[in-house]
């Protein structure tokens, strides 16, 4: 069957906060930052030597520990389930940073070597003072910087609950990304039991199955792709799915996850789950109209659903306000400890 090729993603070279801002966070869209954190010292040690960087990491190095996972080089870097998606291909654990960092370095010479990942830590945990060398005016500032090293290791496409701004430091990452429409086309995975957190697309990126996954035909027609190199960034939008390849024998990137709500709100991710336990198990007739019910009143498909009723009698329809969120927070836990 023909395939279609993903389209590159549209790239900017230069790029400020009034850019971001105004022009790319509203379209919705992918973007790539091309050279937005070229002077980095961190991006000119990875430039010089992965053995520069290294060093230059070594100087922030704290006693903290951090969580990494790996895996057997029969995986080939996908860290992904087993076969009969029961379990994980991988091993979670934890480790020092700077022998971690020197195992990546001594593995690059190994025809098969094993698969190696820290992901998603805190830099200012870990590395004190690294980001205040390394850092971008683009991401307000109380927004925590997070580290991700490994070798070559492939994530499978999977959503993040956050806007997302991510600067590769050293390697090369190539990104393939989908819109959160195509959900039904990316055959998630389970819930339960997922490498990235929230569900994995189980479809093999790189050899996909057609005949098992046939509309993955039509993901892939809405689909966007660029690589990145040591300096460029990108910026991923709220709950686009995305796979990553790390084509490099060590690669080390740096993203930052922000979600403008307002604070106090319950999590959306958490409604889902209790959407799983209340409704999804009725009967077909009457989840129809509590479909028409969340559209009408929680989506406003229909517009205003208290726009007839008087200010003082809007309730939870009303303007958001300290008072309404602490009711529904009480209304909510009473309702827990109910169950």
């Amino acid at each position: 069957m023909d395939v279609p090729e993903p389209k590159p993603i549209r790239e900017y070279d230069e790029v400020d906060a009034s850019v971001l801002e105004g022009e790319i966070r509203p379209s919705r869209q992918p973007a790539v930052l091309r050279g937005i954190a070229a002077d980095w010292p961190a991006v000119a040690a990875a430039k010089k030597s992965d053995e520069s960087l290294v060093d230059y990491v070594k100087r922030f190095s704290s006693e903290a520990r951090v969580a990494a996972i790996r895996g057997p080089s029969e995986i080939a870097g996908h860290f992904f389930y087993t076969d009969d998606l029961k379990d994980l291909n991988f091993q979670r654990g934890q480790t020092a940073l700077d022998p971690f960092l020197d195992r990546l370095l001594r593995d690059r010479q190994a025809d098969a070597p094993m698969a190696m990942a820290v992901q998603s830590e805190i830099i200012p945990k870990v590395l004190p003072g690294f980001a205040d060398e390394n850092g971008t005016e683009l991401v307000n500032s109380s927004v925590a910087p997070r580290m991700w090293i490994g070798n070559r290791i492939h994530v499978a496409p999977h959503y993040d609950l956050f806007e997302n701004l991510g600067v590769v430091v050293a390697g090369r990452r190539k990104f393939t990304l989908f819109p959160p429409d195509q959900i039904a086309n990316l055959y998630a995975g389970p819930f339960e039991l997922t490498p990235a957190g929230t569900p994995i697309s189980i479809v093999n990126l790189n050899e996909p199955d057609f005949e098992r996954f046939p509309r993955f035909a039509d993901a892939l027609s809405s689909a966007q792709t660029a690589e990145l190199r040591p300096g460029d960034a990108i910026y991923i939008p709220y709950q686009w799915w995305h796979g990553v390849e790390s084509l490099e024998p060590f690669n080390f990137f740096v993203n930052y996850w922000w979600n403008d709500t307002r604070p106090g709100l319950g999590q959306p991710y958490d409604a889902l789950m209790y959407a799983f336990f209340a409704l999804k198990h009725l009967p077909p007739d009457q989840r129809d109209v509590w479909r028409t019910l969340f559209d009408h009143y929680v989506f406003e498909a229909n517009g205003d659903p208290a726009e007839h009723l008087p200010a003082h009698a809007r309730g939870v329809l009303g303007d958001l306000t300290p008072q309404l969120l602490e009711r529904m927070r009480m209304t909510l836990k009473q309702i827990a400890e109910g169950l």
